[in-house]
């Protein structure tokens, strides 16, 4: 059992980073942390501001069924297909996620209390489709803190300038390289001008850049082990590090420049880098390697329940951990690059799986539904 001493430690340290500029997502949502009143204790207790989810979270949510029993009766007895069962579970989950953050996003002028949910990855290289599931999605979720995922592919990129110039809030995924990271920005800033010209208050759109970190490591760090020597091992759990550094300096660049002067001056918000896949996938690293090191002003740190309570109970938030470290992070970039590892090939396959685990995940979930209305005696096609 907690002391209350305890509990005042646990959300001191989490309020110093809080304090810093970090606002703390959590990387996680289910029915059963809705209804049990664990989101809304995480708000309470340990300054969660905002919710993610993606595929993965709700193949491992709807995919056990628990809580969501009685609507997939329903479902069933409507006799709807697994597509739209799925869309009306994970898109109700939202909606009471949003419900539940709606103070954080009136306190916050709606800077947090997000929730992100994400097109449906099998359109991941499809621009128009993309577009059109965005503003459904906008829609069906019918709440002003939701914020809709759209991949940050090559077909991403115009579809992020649309559904930006339509007024609706982004959280761009799946962003792993620092030079598809500037034409994501290039993107939100296009999709704001558009928003502007026609007419839109630019005050209500928000947007966050989800920037991939502990799996540039996982790749970099088996590649680096097979080279073998002890200039690449040394260099294991850098990487991911000096590229998220990289990119909040880009992230600086961009939005002091001139066309960004202008926008702000029509009271747009800057696109906030969101570090994600923030739990280390390595034992040996610290379990909050990728919250200490990446404290930074007006960033976003969304972290899996694990995560979150490790840094509650032994992170090290000690003020800025990123912009002073710029020339290191080039160094370390340009040091794996000269061991034979190429940056650029890392990068790619990153994006590729990670569009390929997402379709992996919401397939499963497709064929759990499936099953599940099924055994309702609905065939769900």
């Amino acid at each position: 059992m907690i002391t209350v001493t305890e509990a005042i430690a646990t959300a001191e340290i989490l309020k110093r980073l809080s304090d810093e500029g970090v606002s703390i997502w959590l990387d996680d949502l289910s029915r059963k942390r809705i209804a049990s009143g664990n989101l809304a204790e995480l708000i309470d207790t340990k300054h969660v501001v905002g919710v993610t989810t993606n595929p993965s979270i709700f193949q491992a949510a709807i995919g056990s069924g628990e809580g969501y029993e009685e609507q997939l009766a329903d479902l069933a007895v409507r006799g709807v297909t697994v597509d739209e069962a799925v869309r009306m579970m994970t898109t109700a989950d939202v909606r009471a996620a949003a419900d539940i953050l709606r103070p954080v996003y009136d306190a916050t002028g709606g800077r947090d209390g997000r929730v992100s949910i994400e097109v449906d990855p099998r359109l991941a290289h499809e621009t128009a489709a993309t577009i059109a599931e965005a503003k459904q999605l906008s829609w069906l979720v019918d709440r002003p803190n939701v914020m809709i995922k759209i991949p940050a592919t090559k077909a991403g990129l115009p579809a992020i300038t649309e559904v930006i110039g339509l007024g609706i809030s982004v959280n761009v995924t799946l962003i792993f390289s620092l030079e598809r990271y500037r034409e994501v920005m290039d993107a939100y800033l296009a999709g704001l001008e558009k928003a502007q010209a026609a007419g839109i208050d630019l005050a209500t759109i928000h947007s966050v850049a989800s920037f991939f970190v502990s799996r540039v490591d996982s790749e970099i760090d088996k590649r680096l082990t097979k080279v073998g020597t002890d200039e690449a091992l040394a260099l294991k759990g850098r990487a991911a590090l000096a590229n998220a550094r990289l990119a909040y300096e880009a992230y600086d660049e961009v939005f002091t420049d001139g066309r960004w002067t202008a926008l702000g001056g029509a009271r747009a918000n800057k696109q906030r880098p969101l570090w994600a896949s923030t739990g280390v996938k390595d034992p040996s690293y610290k379990d909050t390697l990728y919250v200490d090191e990446l404290v930074a002003p007006g960033t976003v740190n969304t972290m899996p329940e694990g995560t979150l309570n490790a840094t509650a109970d032994h992170g090290d938030v000690r003020g800025d951990t990123v912009t002073g470290g710029y020339a290191q992070a080039r160094a370390d970039l340009a040091a794996v690059e000269q061991l034979g590892i190429s940056y650029d090939e890392v990068v790619r396959q990153l994006e590729d799986e990670g569009v390929a685990k997402f379709e992996a995940a919401w397939g499963e979930l497709l064929d759990a539904v499936a099953t599940s209305l099924s055994s309702k005696g609905v065939d769900g096609e």
